[in-house]
């Protein structure tokens, strides 16, 4: 399973002390960010600046289950469940260690010259063979 902590800093939080919920979606794009970087080969960097591609949400589902507050370390998971045509279903999840703080179920879609299009071989291998490894 992909994983990445993140420490919970000062502006990810309301004047609680709390996590303002938007900035879990920032959180989550962070994981996904990397896991591109890391896993399937293509930074954003690369798909947005050298190309004209790229991988923008087109659903998202969020459930959050206990609150995070300023200094926590979340460690958040990503699974790989499902790769389509042009699209891919990833589930992120961030816990604590009293147990999980929140999940998002994402859609993303692989865009070439601004319209959907089928992965590039690369990339939909590498998505292929991480789903792999999480059923195994």
């Amino acid at each position: 399973m992909y994983e990445r902590l993140i420490q919970i800093e000062f502006n990810h939080c309301d004047p609680a002390g709390i996590v303002f919920y938007p900035r879990y979606f920032e959180m989550v794009n962070s994981v996904i960010e990397n896991f591109f970087a890391d896993v399937v080969g293509r930074s954003f960097a690369s798909m947005h600046f050298g190309a004209d591609n790229g991988v923008p949400t087109v659903a998202m589902e969020a459930v959050f289950q206990k609150p995070s507050r300023l200094g926590d370390k979340v460690r958040f998971s990503l699974r790989v469940e499902k790769v389509g045509g042009s699209s891919v279903r990833m589930v992120v999840q961030g816990a604590g260690p009293d147990g999980p703080r929140m999940q998002a179920v994402m859609t993303l879609a692989w865009i070439d010259g601004m319209k959907a299009a089928p992965w590039p071989a690369k990339m939909r291998a590498a998505l292929e063979a991480y789903r792999e490894t999480q059923d195994a």
